[in-house]
């Protein structure tokens, strides 16, 4: 990754768990040298987070902690702050999850930082942002998601909220910090000035919530659960099939649910008063899913597939991870690499995304173990001397 894009940005990651780390991650995949600053005593609680786990580690660190370097340090005591203080001198960029106040009370403040860095970009990444009421609250991606409208749109509509499965109120957090880090870094080649970016999770849930205030605000109209479906827009759903697997067919614009049609052997659904439009297949949207399903149900997915994607329909099936592993196109853009683990041998990840035709990104290596780069960093990029090092270690500061 010699023309990685983002090669020779240093990062200082401060933070845990998901929504501060994701941005690491997301800058690292592109070429940053991420500095990962843990507690010694046990590090990122993502190191033992999962399910499952395989020979004893967590699966979640070897993702969520690759292309990071691990330095152990005590950022409660004032050595610590002292030691981190050196290595920020030397960044482009922090990044940090903790509550609003945490790094003011330590006398880590940005204007503090900045002082001795006037270029650093600061990224903060919060349930409720470093402003307003509710900012010393604690928040985590539940919360954001909630208040950002998500949860209450997902689901069936018989049912309570449901949630998605992943923390996407923090993955989203962190990839709106990131985005705005480059923002910010293209800013400060115009003014030499670093700036914070001041990513909250609510916030990062609410950008990403279309037309829902909008929408209330000009019609009154409060967006409700759905389950599979999107209110008014047809046919978009999945459909039963003999086999027994689900499919996803989108054919709500008119000329597509033609072709729908015509692969169903029912080309006159296409003229029918009840579907002949965008606005009539919306009235109409069971009715015509209940007509779709009767037809799907009778064949196997096998059968449908290649049926409807000669129509020029999107077509496809819900994927879980065996699925990905075994797919095609999964394999032809490499969406899925194979890195090296000390403990795994080897271990399946996603790549780095988006893909970048000249200076791609990609995975280096998986989540390092527990200071493993400390000496190295503190030596190299802090100016401690090795004694100055092993001091430290005996007061239990790294």
């Amino acid at each position: 990754m010699a023309d990685a894009p983002l090669k020779g940005l240093r990062v200082i990651e401060m933070g845990s768990l998901i929504a501060g780390p994701f941005c690491g991650q997301v800058l690292g995949d592109f070429g940053a040298e991420v500095i990962k600053l843990e507690d010694p005593k046990a590090g990122d609680p993502m190191r033992q987070w999962g399910r499952t786990k395989p020979k004893g580690h967590s699966p979640w660190w070897p993702v969520i902690g690759r292309n990071k370097s691990s330095v152990t340090l005590d950022l409660r005591a004032p050595e610590g702050r002292d030691v981190a203080r050196a290595l920020i001198a030397t960044a482009d960029v922090v990044v940090e999850n903790f509550r609003p106040g945490t790094l003011e009370k330590w006398g880590m403040g940005y204007d503090d930082l900045a002082s001795t860095n006037p270029g650093l970009v600061m990224a903060r990444v919060s349930g409720f942002g470093q402003t307003g009421p509710y900012s010393h609250r604690a928040g985590y991606a539940l919360i954001g998601e909630a208040m950002g409208g998500l949860r209450h749109i997902t689901g069936e509509a018989d049912r309570p909220p449901a949630r998605a499965g992943i923390s996407i109120g923090d993955s989203l957090a962190g990839l709106n910090a990131a985005l705005g880090v480059m923002m910010a870094l293209h800013a400060r080649q115009r003014t030499g000035k670093g700036q914070v970016v001041d990513a909250a999770i609510y916030e990062s849930v609410l950008t990403v919530m279309e037309n829902l205030i909008t929408e209330y605000d000009l019609s009154g109209y409060v967006r409700e659960r759905s389950g599979a479906i999107l209110p008014g827009i047809a046919p978009s759903n999945v459909y039963p099939t003999r086999s027994g697997e689900l499919i996803l067919i989108g054919a709500n614009q008119d000329t597509l649910f033609k072709r729908l049609c015509e692969a169903m052997g029912r080309p006159e659904l296409a003229t029918d008063e009840r579907y002949r439009d965008h606005a009539a297949r919306g009235v109409n949207q069971l009715q015509l899913d209940a007509t779709i399903a009767g037809w799907t149900v009778e064949h196997d997915i096998e059968a449908l597939l290649p049926l409807l994607e000669d129509a020029g329909l999107a077509v496809g099936r819900v994927y879980r991870a065996p699925d990905m592993l075994k797919d095609p196109q999964f394999a032809a853009r490499q969406s899925i690499v194979e890195v090296a683990h000390p403990v795994f041998g080897t271990v399946k990840m996603q790549n780095a995304f988006p893909q970048l035709s000249d200076t791609p990104g990609g995975v280096r290596w998986p989540g390092p173990a527990l200071g493993e780069h400390t000496d190295a960093v503190l030596g190299a990029v802090a100016g401690l001397s090795a004694e100055a090092i092993a001091g430290l270690r005996a007061k239990g500061v790294v």
